[in-house]
């Protein structure tokens, strides 16, 4: 009979440990994300961001979250209000459970499953309910319509980005997310899925709503979106929820794609920086890319996004899907 205090063999306090720095480095991380986006964006602008609070304006993230929890949260008249809370709760704890399977380096992960991308996959799907929640309690049209865009978007989305996983999970033959970082793959199967790994990163821009395809909060036409009836911090937790989302993805693409806590390139020099260090930076790199992305690219219309999901990135990656099961099988390199 396992005791109380014991899961998977480690004491409890250890556990509680382990998610604490968890929890804690992911909202860290969350709180100056938002601080670089602002400095990336001012320097792309020729503009200076963030300077006044504290030095170079780093403790501007805990001046802008001091003033959201010291706002009231007001909830509209005819809001459903236990639906209304919940929903900004849901999409926030959902961001951080997803982290779970998340290895940063050979064996430090919280909890290591056979089936870690079939688990990321459910929770970053089950963020839907959150947004539709939020728009559906708030009893405004224009919320509800953002909800409806965010969803239906990231439904369209999500279909490719399985078909990409399939891609990659032919190529593994293992949906362990250790293990897909650990299988070597010839430069050939690389070579193969750097289309696939190019369709991941504009579809994961879809999936978490940023710009270009920030639809959802179309200001021209529903101002806020589905969060625009929140405030205070309830809005601070669809915000907290949103980044932590980004910085998910960008760890997902480093582990399907970009070798997670190995060194670059294979280069066996580099072996001596620890994993972790490897797997952060190459994680930022990704989330720069989301920053670059949206200094660059102006907003597309609604017809546009759909008309990219569904029109060109499902048939091209399920032909792709073809393409890399038939090589695997002509050249014998079924894992």
């Amino acid at each position: 009979m396992i005791e109380l205090w014991e899961i998977y063999g480690l004491p409890l306090a250890w556990m509680l440990l382990h998610i604490g720095v968890l929890v804690g480095a992911i909202l860290l991380g969350v709180a100056y994300y938002t601080y670089a986006e602002r400095k990336v964006l001012g320097a792309m602008q020729r503009r200076q961001g963030p300077m006044t609070v504290g030095p170079f304006g780093l403790l501007q993230p805990i001046a802008d979250g001091v003033k959201l929890l010291s706002k009231e949260t007001i909830i509209p008249s005819q809001a459903n209000r236990p639906v209304f809370l919940l929903a900004p709760m849901l999409l926030f704890t959902l961001a951080l459970v997803a982290w779970a399977v998340i290895p940063v380096d050979y064996q430090l992960v919280l909890a290591d499953i056979n089936v870690g991308i079939l688990f990321l996959v459910a929770i970053s799907s089950m963020g839907v309910y959150g947004i539709i929640m939020a728009g559906w309690a708030s009893n405004s049209k224009y919320a509800f319509l953002g909800a409806m865009r965010s969803a239906s978007q990231m439904v369209s989305y999500e279909v490719s980005m399985g078909l990409i996983i399939v891609c990659v999970l032919l190529c593994v033959g293992s949906l362990n997310l250790t293990d897909i970082v650990m299988t070597e793959r010839p430069v050939w199967v690389q070579i193969l899925l750097l289309p696939m790994f190019v369709v991941f990163l504009v579809s994961i821009l879809a999936e978490t709503n940023r710009a270009p395809f920030d639809l959802p909060e179309g200001e021209s036409e529903i101002t806020g979106g589905f969060m625009v009836e929140y405030s205070a911090m309830s809005f601070a937790l669809f915000f907290l929820g949103e980044y932590a989302n980004m910085i998910l993805m960008s760890a997902m693409t480093v582990i399907l794609f970009m070798g997670g806590w190995l060194p670059p390139f294979g280069i066996d020099a580099l072996a001596f920086v620890p994993g972790v260090v490897w797997f952060v930076l190459k994680t930022m790199l990704v989330m720069f890319f989301f920053l670059w992305t949206r200094a660059t690219f102006p907003r597309y219309r609604y017809d546009q996004l759909m008309r990219l999901g569904w029109k060109v990135f499902l048939p091209f990656t399920l032909l792709w899907v073809l393409v890399i099961s038939g090589s695997l099988i002509a050249f014998d390199a079924l894992p």
